[in-house]
């Protein structure tokens, strides 16, 4: 873009800024700190381009960027709220019911969604398991918060979403067999919730695919992509959401390699869950 060019794109971010906010010439100079008919002269000349202080200090006083004021950028918000809006850090309590995830979900219904989850995948887990897992915090209202969270589930699974799930084969390995995190399950609960999985891994193929990786080989961090929109990475506490298309897209590929790599497709599950089954013990 040359001089003339930029100096008219400027002219017209300027004139678009001032009235979206409202700002007159009088009152942009003063909080730039120059008379007004500095002001003035940049509205109306053609081939004026202010220098890079005075841009600077119209960019702040009207808030937008000066990188887009002149040219530079397609897009008015200051960086700052450019990176506020691409990346929210939200509270992830240990409870039931997430209000912020289901809230993703709602947003990408109808898009694909790629879970690699921190343990077994919650919309596969039985009444049970969800009892077991999250009664200590529930107490008196367990049964409430439950139904509850079968009836988002219930949402989530007529959603018209694809999901696909990606988990390590030592998790279930362990859940099989009552080890590690799963100590204390019942074997009877175990049962149930294999049951469960192998059920609706055939029942609900293709629109469910889970796939089993080999640890050994491959990683993932506890993620969640949903479509084209949001990547959220799953901390603990927290959750990291990202909002901006290179970062999603990260996300995505990375999600995508570990299906490449899976030891087990989505096809082969339910049998590899049928065996795991038959090692369920008290």
């Amino acid at each position: 873009m040359d001089k003339r060019d930029r100096a008219q794109l400027f002219r017209s971010r300027l004139s678009e800024a001032m009235t979206d906010r409202g700002v007159t010439q009088s009152a942009l100079a003063r909080q730039a700190g120059v008379d007004r008919s500095t002001i003035s002269q940049l509205l109306v000349s053609d081939k004026r381009l202010p220098n890079a202080q005075l841009a600077a200090d119209c960019a702040e006083a009207l808030g937008v960027s000066a990188d887009w004021l002149l040219g530079l950028s397609g897009r008015p918000e200051p960086v700052a709220d450019l990176l506020a809006m691409s990346l929210s850090e939200t509270e992830a309590p240990r409870a039931l019911i997430d209000e912020a995830i289901f809230g993703w979900h709602q947003e990408a219904a109808g898009y694909k969604i790629r879970h690699v989850p921190a343990s077994l995948p919650d919309m596969l887990k039985t009444r049970a398991m969800v009892q077991w897992e999250y009664e200590p915090q529930l107490g008196r209202t367990a049964d409430q918060a439950i139904g509850a969270f079968e009836d988002r589930l219930a949402w989530m699974r007529g959603a018209r979403s694809d999901y696909e799930i990606a988990l390590p084969m030592h998790e279930v390995d362990s859940f099989a067999k009552g080890t590690g995190y799963y100590r204390g399950v019942p074997a009877d609960v175990r049962l149930g919730q294999m049951d469960r999985m192998i059920s609706l891994t055939q029942t609900l193929y293709p629109a469910l695919r889970l796939y089993l990786f080999d640890a050994h080989r491959v990683f993932s961090a506890p993620i969640t992509v949903f479509g084209p929109m949001l990547a959220v990475l799953y901390l603990g506490r927290h959750h990291l959401a990202f909002r901006d298309s290179a970062r999603v897209d990260s996300f995505t590929r990375h999600f995508d390699w570990l299906v490449r790599e899976a030891a087990l497709g989505a096809r082969d599950v339910p049998q590899f869950l049928r065996d795991l089954r038959d090692e369920v013990k008290d």
